[in-house]
């Protein structure tokens, strides 16, 4: 079983369509969570009258470090194996939860990357933007550099770079493997020109430069804790 976390702010035209596609192409038996924040009426609404299992409110405004926090609230709610951490701008295909468990299972990594066909860092194996966590790894070490068990992503960024910091810990942990037949595609106007550009994804985007500073000094820190 899995849990299938979904962070989601201000796209509730977004929400049963996702749905639709988790239940049409999810085998094994899952849980749907939507966590919405407070004061996003038209979000949570949309998410109350959708098939999904949980909708939760998150204690914290919708500021920095918004989609770290709320997976790491609900990985801590949860008690599930595994965690698949989502997106409300992604498609679900046929297999896609068979292949990352399959692998999962055959590599005993802690963290397994899907395939999202957009990311080219992604599409060479090297990276994730929507990833399997198992509890045992997450419980034991915690997925990032220094944040320790039970917290998934850092969120000491305001959003970008928090999946390269959980990648790379997952790399030098030997806990990484990748399930390039596992495709959850990413539908984001950096990669899919039909999709607009919104308020979530400028908030999203921010200051990149700030984010990619503050991963590096995280990254030397960490290299230098293991020499």
């Amino acid at each position: 079983m899995l849990d299938i976390v979904v962070p989601v702010l201000n796209r509730p035209q977004n929400a049963q369509p996702l749905v639709d596609s988790i239940r049409a192409h999810t085998t094994v038996d899952h849980y749907i969570w939507f966590v919405c924040s407070p004061g996003d009426d038209d979000e949570i609404a949309a998410c109350n009258a959708s098939d999904a299992d949980v909708v939760a409110v998150a204690t914290h405004p919708a500021g920095p470090g918004d989609y770290a926090k709320k997976i790491n609230a609900i990985f801590r709610s949860s008690t599930l194996p595994f965690i698949f951490t989502a997106a409300d701008d992604v498609t679900f295909t046929p297999g896609w939860d068979v292949e990352i468990l399959k692998v999962a299972e055959r590599t005993g990594a802690g963290m397994v990357g899907s395939n999202d066909q957009a990311n080219p860092l992604v599409m060479r194996g090297r990276h994730s933007t929507h990833s399997l966590f198992s509890r045992a790894y997450i419980d034991s070490v915690g997925g990032t550099f220094f944040d320790g068990p039970g917290i998934v992503y850092a969120d000491c960024y305001d959003h970008q770079w928090i999946d390269s910091e959980a990648v790379r810990a997952a790399m030098d942990r030997g806990q990484w493997a990748f399930a390039m037949n596992s495709v959850v595609a990413h539908h984001h106007p950096i990669y899919d020109r039909t999709v607009a550009y919104d308020d979530t994804y400028r908030k999203a985007l921010g200051d990149a430069s700030a984010d990619k500073r503050l991963y590096v000094e995280r990254l030397k820190e960490w290299s230098a804790s293991r020499r």
